[in-house]
């Protein structure tokens, strides 16, 4: 099994005033030569977004976009005519930009921060037409159990949201001391594991809150919990072709 850790101390940071915004791979104003993307998991960003404030419009072409908001609420909108669609806690939004979309977001509160993980992954079809699409996940069914979020078109679970790729994004909640074991559903992909909150341990290395570990070369790994922890896995191809 092949690991990398991503402290949460080391991950690049900017601070524009209206967004603190921490990358785990190289984005914007960051560079790290040796975190450009892990296989097919180009950017995970770690957003928080003041009150009143967000991204205007811009552009996004051959990219899956997905985005998961821990706190707050956003207003989203783009070319494929929706206008400022609200995406609450435990809602996930997916986004295909395929031959290109122009969109916006926005902190939907002039009050409070918005906090939220917005990841990019590279599709396994270019040019496909643009679409959207977001839902609402029980809480309760991702304590102690695998809750999954994201999924490939060619996946059959339907209560997966769906993009172009041989992907998967789940979440779970698991109690302290015990032990979780992580299955992949395929031998070619790695897992990058993002502890959101909480205290675990994976192959001896001890992980806290915003930690994460990328994990090839394996077909399954266990995870031991110290601590009551909320962790997010983004399991993608190795391999681009």
């Amino acid at each position: 099994m092949k690991t990398t850790i991503y402290k949460s101390n080391a991950r690049g940071f900017a601070n524009h005033g209206w967004l603190n915004a921490h990358h785990y791979f190289s984005f914007a104003g960051y560079f790290n030569p040796e975190r450009i993307q892990f296989g097919a998991l180009r950017v995970l960003n770690d957003d928080i977004i003041q009150g009143g404030t967000g991204f205007g419009e811009h552009p996004h072409d051959n990219m899956e976009i997905i985005t998961i908001p821990l706190k707050g609420d956003l207003h989203h909108k783009d070319s494929m005519n929706n206008e400022w669609i609200k995406l609450s806690v435990d809602e996930v939004q997916v986004m295909s930009a395929g031959t290109g979309l122009i969109h916006a977001e926005k902190n939907a509160n002039s009050d409070e921060e918005l906090s939220l993980f917005q990841i990019w992954i590279f599709p396994n079809q270019q040019n496909a037409t643009p679409r959207y699409d977001q839902k609402k996940f029980d809480k309760e069914l991702r304590i102690n159990q695998l809750q999954k979020l994201v999924a490939s078109f060619n996946d059959e679970d339907s209560s997966a949201l769906k993009i172009h790729q041989n992907a998967k994004i789940s979440r779970i909640e698991l109690s302290e001391n015990q032990e979780f074991v992580y299955e992949l559903m395929d031998c070619k992909n790695g897992v990058f594991v993002l502890l959101v909150d909480g205290t675990i341990r994976i192959n001896q290395e001890l992980l806290s809150s915003r930690d994460a570990v990328a994990i090839s070369e394996t077909e399954k790994f266990t995870i031991q919990i110290k601590e009551k922890s909320d962790i997010l896995f983004i399991e993608v191809p190795i391999e681009l072709y």
